[in-house]
């Protein structure tokens, strides 16, 4: 059955999976309907803060077509069920429990009170008007410094503070670097800046949606979320359900940017109500009241020091975080800073440095992962303060970043955060990357465009950045305190015909696994692409996994998959060599085929699947199954790295941000489908433009989203974006044996601060150094005529300065 083959990896193939997934030919959650089933809905909090004095069920329990509606006190009335959270990042983590429905007290607009069962979803929304809930509200504390003074109201009163948990990392303490306060103290240059990183709401394709249906002996769930294996685990702990008995699944999923990597109330509540009534029921939440209620990203006040020489050498560097929890702690929200944490030093060699970060309880919708999670608020800031700094030495800043960098005869190399980068070529990304942009044209333009005081400046900016992919490794996220690992699981299946079926434990929501792990198992198994079938997503067949997120799906799950087609060869290898008669040694596997050396005596794999089957021949203590299994955990991360340059023409007149031109040259290891790693690199680019230029949640003094329609959050659209050139370089990661490193958040780690960058520079010589996200047309035109007053309103020379450089110590003045 075998032939001779092309190799898959590196081939561009077009993706099995979009066929169904684009047509919408295939089974959303929403999509599904079970006899007998009813649809529950929601009643949400439209305060932020408020004690709940009473709660009047009874017109709505009369409205047409109501199954029933229950409060907290009905499904859980002993307060005893808790959300989970899977992070307790210190030992003295303040940690409230987070009710299923709020308990007595709201906490944030948009927090689920009670629910209503209906025969149709139509039903159960229109009598959620119907239910009266009367509210002594309270003061509402917003914003992280606000939070943080010193007569805040409280969040969670009984708790005596809106500090969640203080995390910190010094180097001289970790043994990997010096003291970061002698480092500034000894500085000849020490520059301090506060960035803002806004408050985002994730806005996947697909809203969250949930089934369960209790009528058979297993409880079944289908969910739209990231996370199958882990919502069975946690909700058969926290709910008490037998987890021999919970099957969940997670069909094809519409996008989850991390904003799925969460167990959900409704998940539970799901659970509970169909137990309640032998039922099936379902839970799918309209647009807006996604918005408010699912998870939203970033949030971060962060204040910077970093310290140099005179010539541009970095000599520390200085983190103080402050992150917004929302009112409650989500599943892995707490650890999201402390990712960053290991990323703020970049690419560069900084002798020194500190990290603190003090997570704190708002009177908001809780936050947790967003793409990249942790690492693209690590990468904006450092990357925006080598632009700063570059800006006050009068460098360029790529040369300022050549001369901080690690270079390429380095790796592997151990950075100030502990973290061991096994390899990388910033060189050779950011030479193409130039070439590709022509930095030295764009310049020139620059230039001549000052000098004749064009209304319609150009700015470049420029972002050289790393990540972490790959998690696990179990005893890393051990050390941090995580509550799981981080292994992967796979299994294969020689089926008798030769056709293969792949069970692996990441579950895809749109990434294209289907695809890459066919062409991964087609060239280890030697069989056509087109025979490979992957499963994935249902906790009864794949049975063990940990899911997809952080970039961990092919440096892991698809090395599982290797580990386990590896596996497969050495069995059929025995099996092979007793039915040509020979000694194993002398079998060679090429393309699908044993092959006696020396001889033309030859069989496939997929012949000997047959053989197998049929049992008829095989060798003593030989089971007649060709399948196996593989888990794997890799000893590192896997780094990405690469260059984004950015060019655009800012209007000074109405502060309008057009991109010119975008270009990148990321390094994501291996590639094993090209056309797939464009797409994730355009997709990522198109979410970190966005938090640079358009997407903001904004909350009213009382605590209520102002942005809760996509009226109001600007959520960009592929008009509002330009032709990127998307490029690559190749240094293979040396832990795995694909050599592969993740490439899913990438662009959205790369662009934000690309962007960023370009526009402070377009209108620095007003004075201008730095404009908070996003870069709206009004804070760009706010920010230059700011700028003018403070530079004596000529708009003409480079001026302004940076106010916030440290003169005591012999800064620039």
């Amino acid at each position: 059955m075998t032939a001779t083959m092309e190799p898959e990896i590196g081939k561009a193939r077009r993706r099995k999976e979009d066929a169904r997934l684009i047509t919408g030919r295939t089974r959303w959650t929403d999509n599904i309907t079970l006899p007998g089933m009813v649809h529950f809905a929601v009643l949400r909090s439209p305060v932020a803060h408020a004690r709940i004095t009473r709660i009047d069920t009874s017109e709505a329990e009369r409205m047409p077509g109501v199954v029933a509606v229950y409060t907290a006190d009905d499904l859980d009335p002993e307060g005893a069920i808790g959300m989970p959270c899977a992070w307790p990042i210190t030992p003295d983590m303040k940690w409230p429990r987070r009710p299923m429905l709020a308990q007595g007290t709201v906490n944030y607009a948009g927090e689920g009170i009670a629910v209503v069962v209906a025969r149709s979803p139509g039903e159960a929304y229109d009598a959620l008007s119907e239910i009266d809930v009367e509210y002594d509200e309270l003061p509402v504390v917003l914003g992280l410094e606000a939070a943080i003074a010193e007569d805040a109201p409280l969040v969670h009163a009984d708790l005596g503070t809106n500090r969640s948990a203080v995390w910190t990392f010094d180097s001289a303490e970790a043994g990997t670097g010096d003291d970061v306060e002698q480092a500034i103290a000894n500085s000849e240059v020490v520059l301090r800046k506060r960035f803002r990183q806004q408050r985002l709401i994730p806005s996947f394709m697909e809203p969250r949606s949930v089934v369960v249906d209790p009528t058979a002996a297993q409880l079944t769930m289908w969910s739209a979320t990231q996370i199958p294996h882990i919502t069975k685990t946690l909700a058969a702990l926290t709910l008490g359900i037998p987890e021999h008995q919970l099957r969940v699944i997670a069909p094809d999923v519409g996008g989850g940017f991390g904003g799925k990597l969460a167990v959900i109330p409704e998940e539970f509540l799901a659970l509970l109500i169909a137990k309640k009534l032998g039922r099936p029921v379902k839970w799918t939440e309209s647009r807006s009241e996604s918005m408010v209620a699912a998870h939203h990203g970033r949030d971060q006040l962060q204040d910077i020091t970093i310290c140099a020489t005179r010539d541009g050498k970095l000599t520390g560097l200085k983190v103080e975080l402050l992150a917004d929890m929302g009112a409650y702690l989500s599943l892995v929200g707490p650890g999201v800073p402390i990712l960053g944490a290991f990323m703020f030093n970049a690419i560069y060699k900084i002798p020194a440095y500190h990290f603190t970060c003090t997570n704190v309880f708002t009177n908001t919708t809780v936050t947790d992962a967003y793409r990249g999670a942790g690492r693209p608020e690590a990468t904006y800031a450092i990357e925006r303060m080598m632009d700063e700094l570059a800006a006050e030495l009068g460098m360029d800043p790529v040369e300022l970043r050549r001369k901080n960098w690690i270079t390429h005869d380095e790796f592997p190399y151990t950075t100030v955060a502990g973290l061991t980068y096994d390899s990388g070529n910033y060189e050779a990304a950011t030479e193409k990357a130039l070439q590709l942009f022509d930095y030295e044209g764009l310049r020139r333009e620059q230039r001549e465009r000052r000098e004749r005081g064009d209304t319609v400046q150009l700015g470049i900016g420029v972002s050289t950045f790393t990540e972490m992919c790959g998690l696990a490794p179990s005893r890393v996220l051990g050390s941090l305190d995580y509550s799981a690992g981080g292994w992967e699981h796979a299994s294969i299946r020689m089926l008798p015909t030769g056709k293969v079926e792949v069970i692996t434990g990441v579950s895809p929501h749109g990434q294209g696994h289907e695809t890459a792990w066919s062409q991964i198992v087609a060239d280890r198994l030697g069989v056509p692409f087109e025979d490979v079938e992957i499963l994935h997503g249902d906790t009864q067949s794949s049975h063990k996994g940990l899911d997809t997120y952080g970039s961990r799906s092919l440096a892991v799950g698809g090395i599982a998959v290797v580990k386990a087609a590896e596996k497969v060869v050495a069995k059929a290898r025995r099996i092979a060599a007793h039915m040509m008669e020979c000694s194993e040694d002398d079998l060679e596997f090429s393309g699908g085929t044993f092959k006696v050396k020396g001889t033309d005596r030859s069989t496939g794999i997929q012949d000997i699947a047959l053989a197998v089957f049929a049992a008829h021949d095989l060798p003593d203590d030989v089971e007649p199954s060709l399948d196996a299994e593989a888990t794997f955990d890799p000893e590192n991360f896997s780094f990405p790295h690469g260059t984004h340059l950015c060019a655009v023409e800012v209007d000074t007149e109405t502060g309008r941000v057009a991109i010119r031109k975008y270009v990148c040259v990321d390094d994501v290891g291996t590639v094993v489908n090209p056309l797939i790693v464009e797409g994730q690199v355009h997709g990522g680019l198109a979410q970190g433009i966005a938090q640079a230029l358009f997407e903001e949640a904004a909350f009213d003094e009382s605590g209520t989203l102002m942005s809760g329609t996509f009226a109001d959050y600007l959520l960009p659209s592929a008009a509002d974006l330009p032709s990127f050139t998307a490029e690559r370089t190749e240094t293979p990661a040396t832990t795995n044996p694909l050599g592969v490193k993740g490439v899913g958040e990438a662009g959205t780690i790369a662009s934000t601060p690309a962007v960023v960058n370009a526009v402070v520079d377009a209108v620095r010589h007003f004075g201008v150094n730095d404009i908070e996200m996003p870069c709206t047309p009004m804070r760009v035109w706010r920010a230059i005529h700011t700028g003018e007053r403070a530079a004596g309103g000529t708009g003409t020379e480079a001026g302004g300065g940076l106010g916030s450089i440290d003169a005591e110590h012999g800064g620039a003045q």
